[in-house]
């Protein structure tokens, strides 16, 4: 058996575990680094009243703690299911070098958690995504982004 199936039958079972109780949804994730599981994580929404409690965000959440940095360069991340689009951006933003999964966003759908409008809002241009944005005050807001270039002790990411 290999690492990849042994540490992804750890987030399925982190999903059945989930799935049969009600403390969340049927997804569990597992972030790897240096053969050691770093974080794990199950679908928390409905218990932690957040909608971004996914397994993949609640794992990744756990692996910076437990290793102190915001950059998981070097870690692969194990997902019962592919990710939806918030999960998939977080991983980007932790730098996770690999993604291993089971179940892909079909099955998901069967099962109730159908993630194909938030795909196709992502692709859309702002102003053409079913949420209305209004864009104000871009030159104080670029204030911050100026003070962030000017500061030299700022931990870049």
């Amino acid at each position: 058996m290999s690492d990849d199936e042994t540490y992804l039958r750890r987030a399925i079972a982190l999903s059945m575990e989930n799935a049969r109780g009600t403390a969340g949804g049927p997804f569990g994730a597992v972030v790897v680094k240096d053969g050691r599981i770093a974080g794990e994580g199950v679908n928390q929404v409905t218990t932690a009243i957040d909608p971004t409690a996914h397994a993949e965000v609640v794992a990744i959440r756990a692996a910076c703690r437990a290793l102190g940095t915001f950059d998981l360069k070097g870690s692969v991340i194990y997902t019962s299911c592919e990710p939806c689009p918030m999960c998939l951006a977080a991983i980007l933003w932790a730098r996770i070098d690999r993604m291993v999964y089971a179940c892909s966003r079909v099955e998901a759908a069967r099962a109730g958690f159908d993630d194909a409008w938030f795909y196709e809002q992502v692709a859309l241009p702002i102003d053409a995504r079913a949420l209305p944005a209004r864009r104000l005050l871009a030159a104080e807001g670029d204030r911050a982004f100026q003070a962030w270039i000017a500061n030299p002790d700022k931990v870049a990411y």
